[in-house]
């Protein structure tokens, strides 16, 4: 005699997670932290403290950086122009980087001024291309470009002076600089002023 179960065993067999799912939800996290470390701004680890957690823009005080003229030489004067280089090294005193944004600077001969110029540029919008220099605080770094000057024919002691290679130079300007993000900090300003006789 045969006895037939009309009850019916079901077994739950787990189906494994689909890898998309757990892919997808880890990016939405660290989606989400970034969105709220942007919009507080809080950075994880502190660019000028060396802390964690760091409020970026109202706690830090950003220590000025050092610059200081390296060199400023004429390369080679002819009848309509003058080529010059100059270059300045900028040293970082905090416990780690921070952008600098520019510098703008005029060269002088004699109190009379005979170039202006500028190195990189403040970063405007997340669109334009960057043209800024990140100083790291372990080593200096040396910043510099050619200039030309041109022969109008007003300046005949400019030009003598230039072939002599004895220009009585002086070199002013501003240094712009700030934390190593753009959403961190406020612009700091350095004033210098160098000349031959410093």
């Amino acid at each position: 005699m045969h006895f037939i179960s009309t009850f019916k065993k079901y077994t739950q067999e787990s189906k494994p997670m689909n890898p998309k799912i757990v892919v997808g939800g880890v990016a939405g996290v660290l989606i989400a932290i970034i969105v709220v470390f942007t919009l507080t701004g809080t950075s994880i680890i502190s660019d000028v403290e060396g802390g964690f957690f760091s409020p970026s823009s109202q706690g830090q005080q950003v220590l000025p950086l050092a610059v200081e003229l390296f060199d400023i030489s004429i390369l080679e004067v002819t009848e309509k122009q003058a080529t010059l280089k100059i270059k300045f090294k900028v040293s970082n005193p905090n416990f780690k980087s921070v952008m600098l944004q520019h510098i703008k600077y005029s060269v002088y001969h004699n109190d009379a001024r005979i170039a202006v110029g500028e190195l990189g540029a403040s970063p405007e919008g997340f669109l334009a291309s960057p043209n800024y220099f990140i100083i790291l605080n372990e080593r200096p770094s040396l910043i510099g470009e050619k200039f030309t000057i041109t022969n109008t024919g007003n300046t005949p002691e400019l030009w003598e002076t230039l072939n002599k290679n004895e220009l009585n130079w002086r070199v002013t300007g501003q240094a712009f600089f700030n934390l190593s993000s753009i959403t961190a900090g406020q612009e700091n300003i350095l004033e210098f002023d160098f000349s031959k006789y410093d």
